[in-house]
């Protein structure tokens, strides 16, 4: 099976980490998302991705070739970002079958066999159930749940179904030929939208079913990536380890083998990478980044990148990769680097 995973954004609710990196490439539990999707969808007998670049993709092939040499990948630059069916359409060339389409600013707990039990239907487009439906595209089903129509941030409450950007597609033919159809209108508040493609799917005829899934957890936004590394941290990802009798931890938490923590409190929800140390701190609900030096910090609800260095800096805080601060208090969120 073929998967499209379009890549080229630049994600920029996500600076200053993503200046510096590519935003599928930003850790839970001392992981890249990135890794997650594609373990997921290999599981699900996919072998052969169309991975939709831009944004300093060549971070992005270099992970691929680092740590999957034996995955069959196809790069498609999108010079360009004029929305998701603009990013789809690049792919049309490689697709030669049934294929699936991940966008990676969410990670997904879902039952894929849904792909197997409902042959009868040319696609099925996951979706879950959420409160505040106005900050999403929801779906609206007919009574056996094939979708009818999509509403972009609905002002009011027609469907509580949000789109969760996970999708297969059977009739891959009729889909790019809806993506064609699209592209050749005006766009849709500055946007091709991939959604407005599968409306044209079922105004052909198309019977595409949504599914629910059972989780949906969002790393598009600092706050977000934060939640959901805790929420991977639950589920048992990113490795234990025993650390030494001057570290207390609170809570889940994942240290790299080669990291260093010594007279600290961590936890709950703390991720520590590779080569960093944290010495004399209090880390909570924070991520730490590769080759970092944290000192004498009491970090809450903090990213922080790469090769970056924190000394008596207290308070919640955005740090990009090589930052050097030293002596801050802030009692509100600081974006750095």
């Amino acid at each position: 099976m073929q998967a499209i995973i379009p890549l080229a954004g630049k994600g920029t609710r996500v600076r200053p980490h993503t200046h510096t990196q590519p935003k599928p490439l930003l850790r839970v539990a001392n992981r890249p998302v990135l890794s997650y999707v594609i373990e997921q969808l290999r599981a699900e007998g996919v072998d052969e991705l169309v991975l939709i670049t831009g944004h300093l993709s060549r971070q992005i092939e270099n992970f691929i070739a680092e740590k999957y040499p034996d995955l069959s990948v196809s790069y498609v630059e999108q010079e360009e970002q004029l929305g998701t069916a603009h990013a789809v359409a690049l792919a049309e060339p490689l697709v030669s079958s049934s294929v699936l389409i991940v966008f990676v600013d969410t990670l997904l707990d879902a039952d894929f066999g849904v792909i197997h039990q409902r042959q009868e239907a040319d696609g099925i487009i996951w979706v879950k159930e959420v409160e505040d439906y106005q900050r999403y595209g929801v779906v609206l089903t007919d009574k056996h749940g094939y979708m009818e129509r999509i509403v972009e941030k609905p002002k009011e409450p027609v469907s509580k179904l949000a789109n969760v950007g996970v999708y297969f597609i059977r009739d891959y033919e009729l889909m790019f030929r809806g993506i064609r159809h699209v592209i050749d209108q005006d766009p849709n508040q500055g946007e091709y939208f991939l959604t407005d493609a599968f409306q044209y799917m079922i105004d052909k005829g198309a019977r595409l079913y949504t599914a629910e899934a059972r989780g949906w957890f969002d790393c598009g936004k600092p706050e977000t990536v934060l939640d959901t590394n805790a929420v991977m941290l639950e589920r048992g990802h990113g490795g234990h380890r025993n650390l030494p009798d001057s570290v207390s931890v609170e809570g889940v938490v994942a240290v790299a083998e080669d990291a260093t923590i010594e007279a600290s409190h961590i936890g709950p929800n703390v991720s520590v990478a590779g080569g960093s140390t944290v010495r004399g701190s209090r880390l909570k609900n924070t991520i730490i980044g590769e080759s970092s030096i944290i000192e004498d910090c009491d970090l809450e609800d903090s990213l922080v990148g790469d090769e970056a260095v924190l000394r008596r800096a207290r308070g919640k805080f955005r740090v990009g990769d090589h930052t050097h601060i030293e002596g801050i208090e802030t009692e509100r969120e600081g974006e750095l680097g």
